[in-house]
C-alpha cells in the first residue's frame, strides 16, 4: 500500500470493509460488543437525522482506518461541540499519517458544522496515539470517569 490516502464519509456500501476495522478497534480496547449494538451503530451513521458520523481512510482503495464522531450541544457554548468518539488505524499503517488525516477530516467537518470545540479521549496506555495527539491538541487535564447505568 503506497498510493494516495483518501478520507471520506462511509456509505451503505462500505459495511463489509468498515466492520473489520470496527472489530479491530474493539479488540484493541478489549471491549467486545453484542452484534445488535454494531448493527444499530451502523444504521445511525447512515440516518440523516442522527448526529453520529463515520469516516473511512483508504490507501489504494483499501480501508485502513476509521473515525466516528458526533455533534452535540453544550451548556458552555452557543455553538455545538464535536466529540471524536472512535479512531482506529490498522497496525500496518500506523505512524504514516492516517490518524492525522482522520483527525483533520473530523476537524474540517466540525468547522463546517460551526462547532466551537473538537475533543477526544484515549486510554492512558495508548502511548503511540498520544504521541500524535500531543502534536495536534492540548491535554485538558480532566480525568474521565464512567459509571454504568444499566
Amino acid at each position: 500500500m503506497g498510493g494516495p490516502l483518501n478520507v471520506r464519509p462511509v456509505t451503505g456500501a462500505d459495511r463489509a470493509e468498515w466492520e473489520p476495522l470496527w472489530q479491530g478497534y474493539l479488540t484493541f480496547y478489549e471491549k467486545p460488543l453484542p452484534p445488535e449494538v454494531t448493527e444499530v451503530t451502523w444504521k445511525r451513521f447512515l440516518d440523516p437525522v442522527e448526529p453520529l458520523y463515520a469516516l473511512v481512510a483508504e490507501i489504494d482503495g483499501q480501508p485502513v482506518g476509521l473515525a466516528h464522531y458526533l455533534l452535540h450541544r453544550s451548556t458552555w457554548a452557543l455553538d455545538c461541540y464535536c466529540y471524536l468518539e472512535d479512531l482506529f488505524v490498522s497496525q500496518a499503517v500506523r505512524g504514516h499519517g492516517v490518524g492525522r488525516a482522520l483527525i483533520d477530516a473530523v476537524a474540517t467537518a466540525a468547522r463546517e458544522a460551526n462547532a466551537s470545540r473538537l475533543y477526544w479521549l484515549t486510554h492512558e496506555t495508548n502511548t503511540q496515539a498520544q504521541e500524535l495527539y500531543d502534536k495536534l491538541a492540548k491535554r485538558t487535564g480532566f480525568i474521565h470517569y464512567g459509571k454504568p447505568i444499566i
